[in-house]
């Protein structure tokens, strides 16, 4: 129970905001959530010399989604290069105080385009067209990949997906969160969706859920390389923030760029 009730509240709660709340609460409830993952992951590395340092990174690294509020990409994409350009800075200003200011750089600058920038394009997405139903889209994808992928890989699994990254995942597992997210996304954009192409819906689902396993295992590597369980006990049993978004941060910018090209 300890993971039951917070998953459905989650749940629930998600959809309340996808279609009940405007598109400016929306892209406030994502800046905040940026925040904490991104707060999660400069714990997680523990490089920063004191906690006034990590705030001022934190300020810094959240301009993308901040700027998201406009629900243009250009701005995003400035606010990408704002925060970049203010990392660097904070670096220099820290570097007689460090002791590898090249890992700060790297992993500073890795944290605001993996959270900050890819939090920013769900923002963009709900401010599109049917933005509401396109982010449920893309939630059971992840949602019914991770599912699926699970049960596929406890009653068939056999080889590793990725063993020294994650031992429990298989590439049946794969195969069958890649099955299950197609199906549920097939049904989502037929029901909520009338002027997408299914059968292209069908064929991002199976690449977006492949996506999806990959940000799920490059937080895996995050922990493993900082020696962490969970990125953080905000949601009890579930863990951290991030540990619950990692799929949706790398799946995001590909299906906004799908939406606006025309290609779904």
């Amino acid at each position: 129970m300890g993971r039951v009730i917070p998953g459905v509240l989650m749940v629930v709660l998600w959809l309340l905001l996808l279609f009940l709340a405007p598109p400016w609460f929306f892209w406030l409830v994502i800046t905040a959530g940026a925040v904490i993952a991104l707060n999660e992951y400069f714990r997680m590395i523990n490089i920063f010399p004191g906690s006034g340092t990590r705030l001022i990174a934190l300020l810094i690294g959240c301009l993308p989604v901040v700027l998201a509020c406009r629900g243009s990409s250009t701005a995003v994409l400035c606010g990408g290069y704002l925060a970049l350009l203010g990392s660097v800075l904070l670096v220099l200003k820290l570097y007689a105080r460090l002791d590898d200011g090249l890992s700060l750089l790297t992993r500073l600058g890795f944290g605001v385009v993996y959270i900050a920038l890819c939090s920013a394009y769900l923002v963009l997405i709900r401010y599109l067209p049917d933005g509401a139903s396109w982010l449920l889209l893309l939630t059971v994808i992840t949602a019914g990949s991770d599912t699926g992928a699970y049960y596929a890989g406890r009653a068939f699994g056999r080889k590793k997906l990725c063993p020294y990254i994650s031992p429990g995942k298989t590439v049946n597992g794969a195969l069958g969160g890649g099955f299950v997210a197609l199906i549920l996304a097939v049904v989502v954009a037929a029901l909520l969706l009338p002027d997408a192409n299914l059968m292209r819906v069908a064929l991002a689902a199976v690449v977006l859920s492949g996506i999806g396993i990959a940000g799920d295992l490059t937080e895996s590597i995050i922990k493993r390389g900082t020696g962490v369980k969970d990125s953080g006990t905000l949601l009890g049993g579930h863990g951290g923030l991030l540990d619950r978004i990692d799929s949706l941060l790398l799946t995001a910018p590909l299906l906004y760029s799908l939406i606006v090209f025309g290609l779904l």
